[in-house]
């Protein structure tokens, strides 16, 4: 089971990569495969990553085709290959095989309705 930490600021300032890094390993029994992190303006993601799918291409945070959305997730999409067949149709563009890619074009496609499109057991 993975590990997912964040930050959230309500102004601009960028949260500390040391801070994320503490929180992250605090939860290294989770996630002993993979670490990860994002930071931008007001928003720091930190992520521990148990492989199951993917295991060499699915590292976390993982963004879209500009970057402009990023996610972290914990769980399985069990339909990701339907919906990724479908977003590829719509001229969206992959760099991984994994699940959680599907997420942050699903997001691009519905916006916060992308919830209904997916089943699995999930937290993001």
């Amino acid at each position: 089971m993975c590990g997912i930490a964040g930050i959230y600021y309500f102004d601009s300032r960028k949260p500390s990569r040391h801070l994320l890094e503490q929180m992250t390993e605090m939860m290294h029994h989770r996630g002993p495969d993979d670490t990860g992190y994002f930071i931008d303006d007001g928003i720091g993601l930190g992520f521990k990553r148990l492989s199951i799918i993917d295991l060499h291409g699915g590292h976390q945070p993982i963004g879209n085709e500009d970057e402009s959305v990023q996610v972290v997730l914990n769980g399985e999409i069990y339909n990701y290959k339907y919906l990724r067949s479908l977003l590829e149709s719509k001229g969206h563009r992959f760099k991984t095989e994994s699940d959680t890619e599907v997420l942050v074009h699903l997001y691009e496609e519905y916006g916060s309705q992308c919830i209904t499109q997916l089943r699995g057991m999930f937290a993001f």
